[in-house]
Parts: structure tokens; C-alpha cells; sequence
């Protein structure tokens, strides 16, 4: 009984990243191109909800997209030249893995300069530290108690 509630339970947490976005209308009769479908469908960004593909959409422009996938598909293009036609329509933004080119150097170099500045400011201020600490001289107050503390270390 209770491996039947752990598996029940289980089911319930992955069901929903089971189900897709894909109607039951979308689907291509042939398996070969279906699958492919839904592959190329994973690199598409959904333009309304910009972190997920648009298999996982249910946005009616996800919808559409993945419409124009399959007709290009069932009209013998290639798989790379199905999501030619939708780069060269909606523009790079709606793959999900943009090419590294001018346009896109921000957004692929972006964050490891961001790091490597980070590193360099984190240094520049270390050292400032230790640079203020070493050149800050001792008032008088704090020179008679280092020079009392020195005398006793010396005594024991």
C-alpha cells in the first residue's frame, strides 16, 4: 500500500512535466516527421513567453509557430532550412540557442566579462585595504600599547 501511494505521488509531481503544449490537431499523421517536429519545436523560444520553447507553450503564437514548423516540414524542408525561414521571419531572438556572432557577442561574452570584472574590483579593493592598513601610521595611545605588549612578551 505504500508503494502504491509513493507512485501515485510521484506520478502527480512529473505528470506536468509530462505534458506538452502540443494539441492533439498539430500532429503530423507520419512519425518521422512528428518527431522531428518536436525537436526542432525545442529550439524555438516562445516570443510571448521567452524562457520556454515552443512545445512547452501554450501561447497562440507558439501555437502558430509550431504550425509553420510542421508545414515547412511537410513541404520537404530540411530541418535547417525550416528554422532558416523562421530565424529569417521573427529574427535570431526566437532560437533558443542564438548563433555567436556581432550581434550576439553581449549576450554570449557578456557574463564572463561581468565575472572577470567583479574579480578585478574585488582585488583592486583588497589591495587598497591592506595598502590603507600598511601605510595608516600608529597614534600615540596605540604606540605605548604595542610598545607595552612587546615589553611583556619579551619578559615571559
Amino acid at each position: 500500500m505504500r508503494g502504491l501511494v509513493t507512485v501515485l505521488m510521484l506520478s502527480l509531481f512529473l505528470a506536468p512535466n509530462l505534458a506538452k503544449a502540443v494539441l492533439p490537431d498539430e500532429i503530423l499523421s507520419d512519425p518521422g516527421l512528428e518527431a522531428r517536429a518536436r525537436s526542432l519545436s525545442l529550439e524555438l523560444r516562445c516570443l510571448v513567453c521567452q524562457n520556454q520553447s515552443i512545445d512547452d507553450s501554450n501561447a497562440e503564437l507558439a501555437r502558430d509557430l509550431r504550425i509553420l514548423v510542421r508545414e515547412r516540414l511537410v513541404a520537404g524542408d530540411t530541418d535547417a532550412e525550416a528554422l532558416e525561414h523562421i530565424r529569417k521571419r521573427y529574427g535570431d531572438f526566437v532560437l533558443l540557442n542564438p548563433p555567436v556572432q556581432q550581434s550576439t557577442y553581449i549576450l554570449w561574452y557578456g557574463p564572463i566579462l561581468i565575472v572577470f570584472v567583479g574579480i578585478g574590483l574585488m582585488l583592486l579593493t583588497v589591495r587598497r585595504k591592506k595598502t590603507a592598513v600598511a601605510d595608516t601610521p600608529l597614534n600615540d595611545a596605540e604606540r605605548t600599547r604595542l610598545t607595552s605588549a612587546l615589553n611583556r612578551e619579551s619578559d615571559e
